[in-house]
């Protein structure tokens, strides 16, 4: 992933005010659903529209749940987010910060099909709000606290709402182990 220069302090300085405008502290999980009913984001589950459009709603909850995790919807300014409550909790705590980060970066609405009818893609974008995601739901100093304090990742996990994987990449990324590990005490 390559960001535009500044962007991962960015990302960060967005986590904390984020959690300060909660009364969370940096090191306590955040809730996307809150964050999203703060900012005024409706947040609609997919299974929503079982009795509007059943077959998709089947198609993507049990047949290809991996085609779809949450999409913003825009009615003007106004940005609604629908979300595939088929995948697991930590999965749609993904998903919706990842829609939410959008709304943070001021992402503009764009077009969810191009001229030739396939996916409007902007990787740089959505990069961006996958990165920002993750650092909202474990910000920096929480993967540093999951570290200090030798949290298995499944606890640290369940403890943050999110998949193992996610804490795992947010342990990665901040580099938690090797900077914990500089400033243990050596006696």
């Amino acid at each position: 992933m390559g960001f535009r220069r500044g962007f991962k302090t960015e990302a960060n300085d967005i986590a904390r005010d984020v959690r300060a405008e909660l009364r969370l502290r940096t090191t306590d999980p955040l809730n996307p659903w809150n964050l999203a009913e703060c900012l005024d984001i409706p947040i609609i589950a997919l299974s929503d529209f079982g009795t509007d459009a059943p077959t998709a709603v089947s198609h993507f909850s049990q047949t290809d749940t991996s085609a779809f995790s949450a999409v913003t919807v825009f009615r003007g300014t106004r940005r609604t987010v629908v979300h595939n409550d088929a995948h697991t909790i930590g999965r749609q705590a993904n998903n919706v910060a990842h829609e939410i980060s959008h709304g943070l970066l001021q992402h503009p609405p764009t077009p969810a099909l191009d001229d030739r009818g396939c996916r409007n893609w902007n990787k740089d974008v959505e990069d961006e709000a996958a990165w920002l995601g993750a650092a909202l739901l474990v910000s920096e100093e929480a993967a540093l606290a999951v570290v200090r304090q030798r949290l298995p990742i499944d606890e640290a996990a369940d403890q943050y709402g999110v998949s193992p994987e996610l804490m795992t990449m947010r342990i990665n990324v901040t580099g938690a182990r090797a900077r914990v590990q500089r400033y243990k005490p050596r006696w």
